[in-house]
């Protein structure tokens, strides 16, 4: 499955209006938000279709997914918009991860919990919100807002150390910037898994976190603890550091802006298990025949020269790692 789809699912009392554009998104919340009701209508609307007096528009199916036998129901669901309830600890399993990794499905997760197993987006976490109440015989609007944003910042970062996710192409690419600069010292926390625990043993520097977006959801909630303690602990989460480099401007082609403005249309959820893959898979492809010929595991060096790196850092709004 591919693109944006839009849910809207109503009964006499309440009414929810969405939209997903990954494989996975989440919904998070204290009791009574209204994420149960949600899955319930769902599953009346699945089970009982126009007697269940729920009104469901999308153009994709939507199912519920839950209990013990959820591998065989899984298997029958196709090209769908799969819900799952909080309560249900089989998505905290490897086997339940490997089955996402290799469906056509969209899956909207209700949890209080990371979910360590999957790699979701920072993007598409959300929470429900109430717009207002018309009378106990009215409707209840409710809508999904994004629990973190992570498109802006109000303030100019100026880091003493640089953290990054991985000991890959991105860390030894900010780890040059850095002993460039020579005031700025960078580590590799070896996986996102291991940030926390990394920062958490300096909390009195200037850090900044650099990790991929697209797959860091199940860490949001530790980190945004610390950063709300930390003022000089800062995030930054860009889908991935291949995606830093095509949204460079390095690699021309309208193509490649297009594919960026709205990558939902481009990625099929079955082939990428996550964003970063995608844009990955798309650098290694298009720089192949090129100076710019990519690797992830070793950084091809002309992504260091001036220009190359000048650009990639210009993406990085907010962030300062050189002296201009």
């Amino acid at each position: 499955m591919r693109g944006t789809h839009q849910i809207s699912v109503q009964n006499k009392r309440i009414r929810y209006h969405f939209e997903i554009k990954r494989n996975i998104t989440i919904i998070r919340g204290d009791s009574a938000t209204g994420k149960t009701a949600l899955v319930d209508m769902i599953r009346e609307h699945y089970e009982n279709g126009e007697a269940s007096a729920v009104e469901l528009i999308c153009d994709k199916e939507c199912a519920v997914l839950e209990g013990r036998t959820w591998a065989a129901q899984l298997s029958a669901i196709k090209d769908s918009i799969v819900f799952i309830d909080e309560g249900n600890d089989f998505v905290m399993s490897d086997d339940f991860a490997a089955a996402v990794r290799d469906s056509d499905n969209y899956y909207v997760i209700v949890t209080r919990e990371g979910i360590a197993s999957l790699p979701y987006s920072v993007d598409e976490i959300y929470g429900i919100r109430n717009s207002g109440k018309y009378g106990t015989l009215k409707r209840t609007y409710n809508e999904l807002y994004r629990l973190y944003r992570t498109d802006g910042r109000n303030i100019e970062v100026r880091p003493e150390k640089v953290v990054t996710e991985d000991s890959n192409a991105g860390f030894q690419f900010f780890q040059a910037i850095c002993e460039r600069n020579g005031q700025i010292a960078c580590e590799s926390a070896g996986g996102k898994s291991n940030i926390f625990a990394a920062v958490s043993k300096q909390l009195n520097e200037n850090i900044v976190v650099i990790a991929d977006g697209a797959a860091f959801g199940s860490e949001m909630e530790k980190m945004m603890r610390i950063v709300k303690a930390y003022p000089n602990i800062s995030l930054y989460l860009p889908e991935s550091f291949e995606w830093l480099i095509l949204k460079s401007g390095l690699i021309g082609g309208n193509e490649i802006a297009d594919i960026l403005d709205r990558p939902q249309d481009y990625i099929e959820s079955k082939e990428y298990f996550s964003w970063e893959r995608f844009f990955t898979s798309q650098l290694i492809w298009r720089t192949k025949d090129s100076y710019l010929k990519y690797a992830k595991r070793q950084l091809n060096a002309v992504y260091l020269q001036s220009n190359p790196s000048n650009k990639i850092l210009s993406v990085m709004k907010g962030i300062v790692l050189r002296d201009v």
